[in-house]
């Protein structure tokens, strides 16, 4: 007996040794990886700097209303706190006649000053590059939203669940954005009569359970209209829940106050959709806020996009997906970038996609594995992208490869009942 005890723990304790060097690649890559914990300490100087140059009050600073107004829009404001070449500020001015753009405060103090600009994540996300005016392929609405929208403000794409878009304004006006088109050059909420015709499709719509408010960003609205436009979805007896889709979290978590909290509180079951791309993004500050939302109940759910540049790489889209979990946020999707006008230098292949998956199946924890999805175009609609491990399909088995790269024989069969 303890012979047999003695073997199984040396398997054990040999398989183990398998494991570790299975994660010793990634717990190296790791320690080259900035995060916005990591870096919390040069985030503050920077910030300080900001305030100074702006004239902000620490009280200022936390207000997000001070940060959109005091948004920086163009090149010769952000050369106060970025070291810019006259091709860097020309190439932002030239795009800025064409694409808007706007970065506020916060997010501007995630940016390293004396880094290479074209390897700096937040830089790219942020601020206009040459890149976008020789962008010949992408197209203004790849996912003809315009003929999936049945009344005002809706886009609708499947049988049971909606969108409401509540807003062209943002707290930033992302780089990557799918809904560019729609950003003018003026914020613009929508009124609350044409959001009320939104609200009597779906009341004349029983099929519907999900509503998903979103924009722009959802949470550039005042309180007092997020809870009026929740309230009457509470009055929709077909709504089982609502989401709210926020980036503010990442761009300007200020946003999220204890008064904002005790509103969404009031119209639960709630669910809020962010959109991390980079652990530079994880700061204080956006942990602060998630915790804030998940201690008032509100699940958190997190859709990253696959950026060439920004987060194109395993090693650092697992960190990304275990900095969420530290603060509470479910990774929920990886999002094939879509073929928009201005955007196409961020596309990667969708073997790029397939590879981060098999490097996260495994080899971290179910919660740490988003899926992979493409937008099919025209509005058709999320299809997941999957690594292959269904190889054949047989009779009575099925031939599969684990996520070692192992191949196995299943049985496929039903079970036989018999009776006592």
């Amino acid at each position: 007996m303890n012979s047999k005890m003695k073997s199984a723990r040396e398997i054990s304790l040999a398989r183990a040794e398998i494991l570790k060097t299975r994660i010793k690649p990634y717990l190296e890559a790791r320690e080259q990886i900035p995060t916005g914990l990591k870096t919390s300490d040069a985030i503050k100087k920077r910030q300080e700097k900001i305030k100074e140059v702006l004239g902000a009050t620490e009280e200022q600073w936390n207000d997000w209303h001070w940060q959109i107004r005091n948004r920086i829009s163009d090149s010769k404001t952000l050369g106060k706190f970025l070291n810019l070449t006259e091709k860097q500020k020309q190439d932002i001015d030239k795009v800025g006649e064409s694409f808007r753009w706007a970065i506020s405060p916060y997010y501007l103090s995630l940016i390293n000053p004396d880094a290479d600009y074209l390897q700096d994540p937040i830089y790219l996300q942020s601020v206009p590059t040459g890149f976008e005016l020789a962008d010949t392929k992408g197209i203004a609405d790849p996912m003809g939203e315009e003929f999936t929208n049945p009344a005002e403000c809706i886009t609708r794409r499947y049988p049971d669940r909606l969108i409401i878009n509540v807003t062209n304004q943002c707290a930033m006006y992302c780089r990557h954005c799918q809904r560019r088109r729609n950003i003018g050059e003026v914020d613009k909420p929508r009124s609350k009569e044409e959001i009320s015709e939104a609200i009597n499709y779906i009341k004349n719509s029983p099929e519907i359970r999900d509503v998903l408010i979103t924009g722009g960003d959802a949470f550039t609205l005042s309180d007092e209209l997020i809870d009026w436009i929740l309230g009457e979805l509470d009055k929709i007896p077909h709504i089982e829940y609502k989401r709210l889709g926020s980036r503010m979290l990442v761009t300007l978590p200020q946003r999220v106050t204890p008064e904002f909290c005790e509103i969404l509180k009031k119209h639960h079951p709630v669910y809020v959709n962010t959109h991390f791309n980079n652990p530079m993004e994880v700061t204080e500050e956006s942990k602060k806020a998630c915790e804030m939302l998940a201690n008032s109940g509100i699940p958190l759910g997190n859709q990253a996009v696959l950026l060439r540049g920004i987060n194109d790489d395993p090693h650092i889209m697992k960190t990304l997906n275990h900095e969420l979990l530290k603060i509470r946020v479910r990774p929920y999707y990886i999002f094939h970038a879509k073929g928009v006008i201005g955007t196409m230098h961020f596309k990667t292949s969708v073997d790029i996609g397939i590879e981060i998956m098999e490097q996260l199946r495994g080899y971290t924890s179910g919660l740490a594995v988003p899926t992979y999805i493409i937008n099919a175009p025209q509005g058709k609609g999320k299809t997941p992208m999957l690594p292959e491990y269904l190889i054949s399909h047989g009779r009575d088995y099925i031939t599969i490869r684990t996520w070692e790269g192992e191949v196995i024989h299943y049985p496929n069969k039903d079970a036989e009942l018999t009776s006592k």
